[in-house]
């Protein structure tokens, strides 16, 4: 991730929390709840975090990663110093509120623990009042800790413990520039736990900027083994790009990547694809930065089947829920090949790695074994059911709103104006990514023109808006 960070640390199997250097009232909150061994991520974190280094640390949601970082912060805290002291992101409401509570019930036996929840959605002014009477530990959502910071009703100057708490979705939704804000509001002196299912190149970004010489747990366990199925269909040249219809007609994935070896290739494949009713959109050297930016947009949103693109044009690209791989080529180079294939497969998902090859590949396929683990899986293209069927439909199409960073437009803008006065449900709208010029959101493919309608006619904090929806 970062320069200085040690190799992954070792997962102890369920010690106690009696060897940890907690104090009387931690311990004894934790014998009533009956907390009695920690979880493989508690175990691999809090030696570390209670000895006061920064940390990235892998863990989902359910390890057990709030206990982790509540039990540090509550350690650090002076309950006789009324300011606040601790602050944990959290990118939604709904973690925010689960991870204010597990906090309390940690924070039971000490006396006069003020633990207040600041996030987009509720009133500004209870908020407001709440923060004059002083607050030990906030809880919020990045959008919201930003408005206080700005109109002057927060400061963080004061703070020992900064938490980033499933720092990937927080970036998924856009926060990344709302977290640097806060970050850069805060103590330069505190210490700074984050905390990520996943590792994007965000993360590092982010550690790089923030973490100072930071320790890394990553459990072991989680990349034990591989959870790519590789499989190799023998097809006539001329049969080859027609055949990539074939296999997403089986598959049916949300979202694959079709890996071509040319710029031109990649051309005559979204034509085909277009013609055979796919929504797919193409990511190759000629575009321009803005487009691929919106290209990688479309596709992160799920709102863009299939992205076809060279090698040169993925270098970087890291898209959550990757469900299928489709060399339309087999490279010649093995290690070009097991980093195509390993953009599928990430976290605790599973994923599809297939090859279209012609008679004259095998020798490639051969040379592949010694890094495949294994013989080389092989079926014929006229056994897969679902040729004939209709394409598979993206489950959220993307929305463009004009305007962006310099209009300060943040996601919680977005998102109010659709939950508010549009009337949508929070669950209807997915990722919402701000950029300098530009606001996209998606949303529910069945709702897409209904919001486009309701936005143009409404305002976005009170202004009104130019918006369409980005067709492939």
């Amino acid at each position: 991730m970062t320069d200085n960070i040690p190799p992954s640390l070792p997962t102890p199997a369920g010690p106690s929390f009696d060897e940890l250097p907690l104090p009387p009232h931690l311990q004894s909150a934790l014998r009533q709840l009956e907390y009695l061994t920690m979880t493989p991520i508690q175990a691999a974190s809090l030696p570390i975090a209670l000895a006061g280094h920064d940390l990235i640390a892998q863990a989902k949601t359910g390890s057990g990663k709030t206990a982790a970082f509540a039990l540090t912060l509550l350690t650090n805290l002076n309950p006789r110093y009324f300011a606040a002291q601790a602050l944990v992101l959290c990118p939604t409401r709904e973690l925010a509120e689960q991870v204010a509570q597990e906090i309390r019930r940690l924070a039971r036996f000490m006396a006069n623990i003020k633990i207040l929840s600041l996030c987009g959605g509720a009133a500004m002014g209870p908020q407001r009042t709440s923060l004059e009477h002083g607050a030990h530990i906030l809880v919020g959502t990045p959008g919201r800790i930003m408005d206080h910071l700005e109109r002057g009703s927060l400061k963080l100057d004061g703070l020992n413990t900064l938490v980033l708490d499933e720092a990937d979705r927080m970036l998924d939704m856009g926060f990344y520039d709302d977290i640097v804000y806060v970050a850069q509001q805060c103590s330069a002196e505190r210490q700074t736990l984050l905390f990520s299912a996943t590792y994007p190149e965000g993360i590092a970004r982010l550690a790089s900027q923030f973490l100072h010489r930071p320790r890394e747990v990553k459990l072991l366990e989680r990349h034990e083994g591989s959870k790519i199925r590789q499989r190799f269909y023998e097809v006539k040249p001329e049969e080859r790009l027609q055949a990539v219809g074939v296999l997403l007609r089986h598959y049916r994935p949300v979202s694959a990547l079709a890996f071509c070896n040319t710029k031109q290739q990649c051309r005559d494949l979204l034509k085909v694809l277009h013609t055979q009713g796919f929504h797919a959109l193409t990511l190759n050297g000629d575009l321009e930065q803005r487009e691929r930016d919106q290209v990688l947009i479309q596709f992160a949103n799920r709102s863009c089947s299939v992205l076809v693109a060279t090698d040169v044009a993925a270098r970087g690209l890291d898209i959550a829920q990757l469900e299928v791989v489709i060399n339309v080529d087999v490279t010649p180079d093995p290690e070009i090949y097991i980093h195509r294939i390993g953009r599928t497969g990430r976290a605790d998902e599973e994923g599809w790695a297939l090859s279209l090859c012609s008679p004259s590949d095998t020798h490639r396929v051969a040379a592949l074994g010694p890094l495949m683990g294994g013989e080389p899986e092989w079926l014929r293209l006229s056994t897969l059911q679902g040729g004939n069927d209709e394409p598979p439909v993206p489950p959220m199409a993307t929305l463009q709103i004009l305007g962006g960073r310099k209009e300060k437009l943040r996601p919680g803008d977005v998102l109010g104006a659709l939950t508010g006065e549009a009337g949508f449900k929070r669950e209807q709208v997915g990722k919402i990514t701000v950029t300098d010029q530009s606001t996209y959101v998606a949303v529910d493919r069945d709702i897409a023109r209904d919001v486009v309608r309701k936005l143009a006619a409404g305002k976005i904090k009170g202004k009104a808006v130019k918006v369409r929806l980005l067709e492939n």
